[in-house]
């Protein structure tokens, strides 16, 4: 397979995996952690800005979590995004800080996470094969241009098959891994 063509494909695959485990970091499982929430978007004058960028983000205990606004004047504002984002927090605000109780996983909401992490893996399935699509057009280009042999584009879909089954299976360890973090959580 040529170099350039693989090593694009890899850095896509490999970055499609990066995503869906940041993702499945984010996702709360009964102990307070900043990474649940740092990446929660937030309007800032009209641009939606990362939590992390407008506070500080302490947990004092496992089981709270405290948001200190860089600017007060941000504090209903990141208020409203908490309320709103999929975790199912619900902030109390002194007009200072930002308390964040973190409860103990129900049955139901253990449910509700782990169809979530699911469809996040599938998202990141689907990404890769987009990716194996794109690389699969330009191996069949490069082949009806002549510049490979039908046994060269041949061995080169066997190779990209491959990598997708290497990167699909990393995310599905990722999931196997969330999902038992999340009914022992």
């Amino acid at each position: 397979m040529d170099k350039e063509l693989k090593k694009e494909m890899v850095t896509k695959m490999d970055k499609t995996v990066s995503i869906v485990s940041d993702e499945f970091t984010s996702i709360k499982t009964g102990c307070a952690s900043p990474a649940l929430i740092e990446n929660i978007r937030v309007e800032y004058y009209g641009t939606k800005t990362p939590l992390n960028q407008l506070a500080s983000i302490a947990t004092p205990d496992p089981h709270l979590i405290i948001v200190h606004p860089y600017d007060e004047s941000t504090i209903g504002s990141i208020e409203k995004s908490l309320q709103s984002s999929d975790f199912g927090l619900n902030p109390s605000n002194d007009g200072t800080v930002l308390r964040i109780p973190i409860p103990p996983l129900t049955d139901e909401r253990r449910e509700e996470l782990k169809n979530l992490v699911r469809r996040l893996a599938e998202d990141g399935k689907v990404s890769l094969r987009n990716i194996r699509r794109d690389s699969l057009k330009k191996i069949q280009a490069m082949e009806k241009d002549g510049e490979i042999s039908e046994d060269e584009a041949m061995r080169d879909k066997e190779e990209i098959q491959d990598l997708i089954g290497h990167f699909t299976q990393k995310i599905d360890n990722l999931l196997i891994k969330k999902e038992e973090e999340i009914l022992n959580g």
